[in-house]
Parts: C-alpha cells; sequence; structure tokens
C-alpha cells in the first residue's frame, strides 16, 4: 500500500527539480551541438571576386571569427559598426557568411557600411547557414586554429559581449 504513494510522489520530486533546473536557464541562450566540433566544411564563391572560393581549410592555422550577415537583416546593421571598428584595431580574421543574399545588395551594403570581413561569402541558398545551425542572423562563431568551432553567438554582437565573452575566448585560443 505505502509503495502506491511513494511512485507519484517520487515523480513528483523529480519534476520539482527539473522544473526549479529550468528556472536557472537563460532563454536566450541557444545551447549548439556544434561547440568543440569540427567546424562544417564549406568550398564556397567569395562576395567579391567569384571567380574565387574559400574553405574552412583555408582558414587553417588560425583563430577567427565567422559572422552570419545579410543586407536584408536588421539586426546586421546593428552590430555592423562594432565589426567595422574591431576590424580597424585587431588583426582577427572575420569571415562573412551572406546569407540567403543577392550579390548586389550585398556589396552595396559593405560599400556604404564598410567593410570588416577579410573575406565575405555567398550562402545563396542557405545550404551553409543549415549546416552551422544558424536560427538566423546575424550569428556569430569563434574558430580555433584546427578549424574548431568554440564559441557560438547567437544575435547582435554589443561591446559587452565582444569584451566579455569573444575577445576572451580568442586570446585563450590564441595561445
Amino acid at each position: 500500500m505505502k509503495a502506491r504513494f511513494l511512485i507519484p510522489f517520487a515523480i513528483f520530486i523529480a519534476l520539482v527539480v527539473f522544473f526549479f533546473k529550468g528556472l536557472n536557464l537563460n532563454p536566450h541562450e541557444i545551447p549548439s551541438p556544434l561547440i568543440n566540433k569540427p567546424a562544417p566544411a564549406f568550398n564556397l564563391q567569395q562576395l567579391h571576386d567569384p571567380s574565387k572560393t574559400l574553405s574552412v581549410e583555408d582558414m587553417r592555422g588560425q583563430v577567427w571569427v565567422f559572422n552570419v550577415w545579410a543586407s536584408w537583416c536588421v539586426s546586421c546593421r546593428e552590430e555592423h559598426p562594432l565589426w567595422v571598428a574591431f576590424a580597424k584595431n585587431n588583426n582577427l580574421p572575420i569571415v562573412g557568411l551572406n546569407y540567403k543574399d543577392q550579390r548586389p545588395e550585398a556589396l552595396n551594403w559593405l560599400l556604404q557600411l564598410g567593410n570588416p570581413y577579410v573575406f565575405s561569402v555567398m550562402d545563396v541558398d542557405g545550404r551553409v547557414g543549415i549546416d552551422y545551425g544558424v536560427y538566423g542572423v546575424p550569428e556569430t562563431y569563434v574558430i580555433d586554429k584546427q578549424g574548431v568551432i568554440r564559441m557560438k553567438h547567437i544575435g547582435p554582437i554589443t561591446p559587452e559581449v565582444l569584451q566579455t565573452k569573444i575577445l576572451p575566448k580568442v586570446q585563450e585560443l590564441s595561445k
């Protein structure tokens, strides 16, 4: 008779623990299964020169930032001045993944707002974005010298995110 009451009580306790743990999670942080895994391979046309391509292998041997952006993205416009200023003052390579955009619009956007990217590649159909688990633009990844994703940030970069998350991770990986 006692055991019959213990099972629902145990289930109740398990649910309370589960929900209590959920209260401490940040709803803005979506864990990525790609963290500490090799960056998905790609070989895409460069935005400025479609006769040239770029791949993850081309970036091997250096820590780099992979920023997913689009000319139609309002949040990308919000974070873009920060990337432009950062690129002027730092030698960390920033590679842009122009996501589901048109070449003329993307080129015009960079011409008007500045170009922080050492390279920008075109992901017209969004397949590379799918491989990287892109939820929406902008998204930013920090990739190490071996081509492994070490950090992912969803949403626009702010000065705080740059100073407290991205730069410390880059410094750690650059040692």
